[in-house]
């Protein structure tokens, strides 16, 4: 892994663009140290240090944390259908009534805190340290602790509910299907799993240059196929075209367990 790279141009944040347009492809899946980690999500970071890829991908956003944090501030307000999209996984969560929700790359904690504010049980979870530091400063009522979605010190049938906001996007795709399995696991019955991602506007699978360490976008007929291998139901999709100083088509994908 390269260092990180200035958040700008083709690293995926553009200077003047209007407020909160980033490409979100700078957005969560964070560093991680390898410490075990116990709370209210239940998780252990142990197994990250295992993996080369997850531990480059914490070391990265580490660096970045902060600036991280101020370009993202505010972006939900700017965006609607991302809203719409996070309110119809929430109410969805609320009728099924099965459990906790967890969000999984979670970031300086945004999208946590707008999820409790739809009336959601939820705390979050992600690579980076320094990420899930400036969580609890800014969020002091909820959980946040460090681990890594690719093992998940969870009970099957835990969780009513997993966001993975752009959290997937570093993932190697040859990886994501035990991801997949592992969020499967760990949901109830009736449980909904929400993803977003760049989506590769009918292109296969494409690598690119991530503001902060390399990410991938994926076709979303392909990302619901491979849910689909681990017997997750679709129950709805969106795509988003690129705002103003975004380059990539976003994708939406909500399942059921």
């Amino acid at each position: 892994m390269t260092g990180p790279r200035s958040l700008s141009g083709e690293s995926g944040l553009t200077p003047g663009a209007a407020p909160g347009a980033l490409n979100c492809r700078f957005e969560h899946e964070s560093p991680a140290h390898g410490r075990a980690v116990s709370g209210a999500g239940g998780l252990s970071s142990s197994a990250m240090t295992d993996s080369p890829y997850l531990r480059a991908t914490a070391q990265a956003y580490d660096a970045v944390a902060g600036r991280y944090a101020d370009f993202v501030r505010g972006e939900l307000a700017q965006v609607p259908l991302d809203r719409a999209v996070l309110a119809a996984f929430a109410e969805f969560v609320r009728a099924a009534g099965a459990g906790p929700v967890a969000e999984f790359g979670c970031g300086p904690g945004r999208v946590t805190a707008h999820l409790r504010d739809l009336g959601l049980d939820v705390f979050g979870v992600d690579l980076s340290p320094a990420m899930i530091d400036l969580a609890r400063r800014a969020y002091p009522d909820l959980s946040f602790e460090v681990g890594s979605m690719d093992a998940l010190d969870l009970a099957d049938g835990k969780l009513g509910g997993i966001v993975a906001w752009y959290s997937i996007i570093h993932t190697p795709p040859e990886e994501l299907r035990s991801y997949f399995a592992e969020f499967r696991r760990v949901l109830a019955p009736e449980g909904h799993l929400l993803l977003a991602f760049f989506e590769s506007e009918g292109g296969p699978v494409t690598v690119f240059d991530h503001a902060v360490t390399p990410a991938y976008r994926w076709p979303i007929d392909d990302l619901a196929e491979l849910a689909r291998e681990v017997e997750f139901v679709e129950v709805g999709r969106m795509l988003r075209e690129p705002r103003e100083g975004e380059r990539f088509r976003r994708g939406h994908l909500l399942l059921r367990g």
